[in-house]
């Protein structure tokens, strides 16, 4: 094996066992900025003796057993943690010549604790989302940068200022049970769906989707419907990625312009991925977690999974569905959401009401969705100098180049049309 091929092994390696390793390191060390730092140096140990050594054949036990050698050498050095060498020091020195081998659900645990802990809601979200993505996806600093259009030292500020703030909150690195855990996991859920969403849906930038992001939210995902096979939530949140996910290769055309949803060529839609988007939702729904609010937007992208051509869709189910949401997680979003639903079941009159009512709405205050789901109404009434408005005021406030494009596109096809 080359140096070449020994470093594309390292970085396979990395990516499978950093989140373990990390974890394992957080639960003996408790200080989470440590445990990485312990674990990066593990890693610069490999870069630097792999390539002549070779490979080991139990790479995650070496990258353990490497860093607990580190972790012993820190707690000497540093006097403050000399009482945690007393309890912890004849327990590493024993694994120092022939590390055991792991305890897979003590692994399992680790990572679970590791998940509750990056998403601390003492952290913000911006914190939240760099340091899952740093900790338990592998990424690298300038990898988050990249995938958020962001600078890499601003990325690099959010990942300190959170290890920081752990640290001084002195978060306990465990998993909430009982009622902690229901207020907990809503935070860790919300997370992995921003890393998707932001993949899913640019927010900014010159392509409408980053599929790394989707492809490492789903991961993300799935480790988590392993680690917590009884929370229905959790599988509800699979489906909706999965199935969303399925559209991918559909959703923008041979130059990267974004396609519809109705005018997507269903074909290229990713069979497997529904098939285990359904799956986890019908998991979800065995649970009795039918009415959490994922598993709810799971069934809605249920039904465009399930027609085999947009006019097959059940939008009066997913009227109802959104009208369910909107109860369940009352949102301003939602509800525009519904509008569109109620459009496409009862037409664009019933549907322009809807969204005309949420426009005094703080929180759709530069929006860009909310006039473009206007300008496709009053295009489908036949109000086309009002739909040209509406598009062009979508395309001023989206920060994404393809959305714009797309938009100002539709508005020159409304003024084209009027009069």
């Amino acid at each position: 094996m080359t140096a070449s091929d020994t470093h594309h092994a390292i970085d396979a390696v990395w990516r499978i066992e950093s989140a373990r390793l990390v974890a394992g390191l957080t639960r003996i060390v408790r200080d989470v900025g440590i445990a990485e730092e312990l674990a990066q140096d593990a890693l610069v140990a490999a870069l630097e003796q792999w390539p002549e050594s070779g490979v080991p054949d139990k790479p995650g036990a070496w990258l353990m057993a490497t860093a607990k050698h580190r972790a012993i050498d820190l707690i000497r050095r540093n006097e403050t943690y000399a009482r945690k060498l007393a309890l912890l020091g004849q327990e590493l020195e024993t694994e120092r010549q022939e590390p055991p081998l792991p305890d897979e659900g003590a692994i399992e645990d680790d990572l679970l604790r590791l998940v509750f802990t990056a998403c601390h809601p003492v952290l913000s979200t911006e914190g939240r989302v760099a340091l899952t993505l740093r900790l338990l996806g592998g990424l690298k600093t300038d990898e988050i940068a990249r995938a958020f259009l962001v600078p890499e030292p601003t990325v690099a500020q959010r990942i300190v200022r959170a290890k920081r703030t752990l640290a001084k909150a002195e978060v306990p690195f465990e998993v909430p049970e009982g009622d902690q855990l229901a207020e907990r996991l809503p935070a860790v859920l919300e997370v992995v769906y921003l890393i998707f969403n932001e993949g899913y849906s640019a927010t900014a930038g010159d392509d409408l989707m980053r599929p790394a992001l989707c492809e490492e939210a789903l991961r993300l995902g799935r480790i988590l419907a392993g680690l917590m096979p009884k929370e229905p939530e959790v599988h509800g949140l699979v489906g909706l990625m999965e199935i969303q996910a399925s559209r991918s290769a559909a959703r923008t055309g041979p130059s990267g312009e974004p396609v519809l949803l109705l005018d997507q060529d269903r074909s290229r839609w990713d069979r497997l991925l529904i098939h285990r988007g359904l799956a986890a939702l019908e998991r979800a729904e065995q649970l009795g977690g039918a009415f959490g609010p994922y598993a709810l937007q799971a069934a809605i992208a249920a039904c465009h999974a399930r027609a085999r051509t947009a006019q097959e869709t059940d939008w009066e189910r997913i009227a109802a569905l959104y009208a369910v949401l909107a109860r369940r997680v009352p949102s301003p979003v939602v509800e525009l959401n519904r509008a569109v639903a109620v459009g496409m079941a009862h037409g664009p009159a019933a549907g322009l009401e809807l969204a005309d009512a949420l426009a005094a709405e703080p929180l759709l205050k530069g929006y860009h969705l909310l006039p473009s789901v206007r300008g496709d109404f009053l295009a489908r009434l036949g109000r086309h100098e009002e739909a040209r408005a509406e598009f062009e005021r979508a395309a001023a406030l989206t920060r994404n180049e393809r959305e714009r494009a797309l938009l100002l596109e539709r508005a020159a096809a409304s003024g084209r049309r009027t009069g």
